[in-house]
């Protein structure tokens, strides 16, 4: 029976650790959704459409990963689209009380959509996001962290220095 996951998240930009947990989640389900939320509680760099976009550009090469925007709840946006598991990532101990606070507030809200947490690989457990952001906007080198569509992006936005 095949099974059909989303990988929820902002996406704000979406880093080389993203990129891994979505590869490494793609072998595990027949169908992946990277779900691009638009979390208007989030003030973020890039707009929906924009973060969608890098998602499609760095991801295009996975044959059964699709990229869609959604707002509202994750696991409504999950019952909508037939998905019946939610990926979160855990890098450190500091992020598992949210997430099990998270995954049991879903639970409650739709039993039939479980969660699973997944490890990123060792190489990617520091990056976030937010450092990304941070970094390229002090005009650190942000190469390592991102796919390089991401940093053109960043760069066009005036938060890297341009090579």
């Amino acid at each position: 029976m095949p099974v059909s996951a989303m990988y929820p998240g902002t996406f704000d930009p979406i880093t080389n650790g993203h990129i891994d947990m979505v590869r490494r989640a793609a072998r595990l389900f027949d169908r992946l959704v990277v779900a691009v939320a638009r979390s208007p509680h989030k003030v973020p760099m890039f707009s929906l459409g924009e973060r969608i976009g890098m998602a499609r550009e760095v991801l295009e090469d996975v044959d059964n990963v699709e990229v869609r925007g959604y707002e509202g709840l994750t696991v409504e946006f999950a019952r909508e689209h037939g998905l019946g598991v939610v990926i979160r990532g855990l890098r450190a101990v500091s992020d598992f009380e949210y997430e099990f606070q998270l995954a049991g507030m879903n639970r409650h809200l739709r039993p039939e959509v479980e969660t699973i947490f997944l490890a990123p690989a060792g190489e990617y457990t520091f990056i976030s996001s937010t450092l990304v952001r941070e970094v390229a906007a002090l005009g650190g080198d942000i190469s390592r962290f991102v796919h390089p569509a991401v940093a053109r992006a960043l760069a066009e936005r005036g938060q890297v220095p341009r090579s």
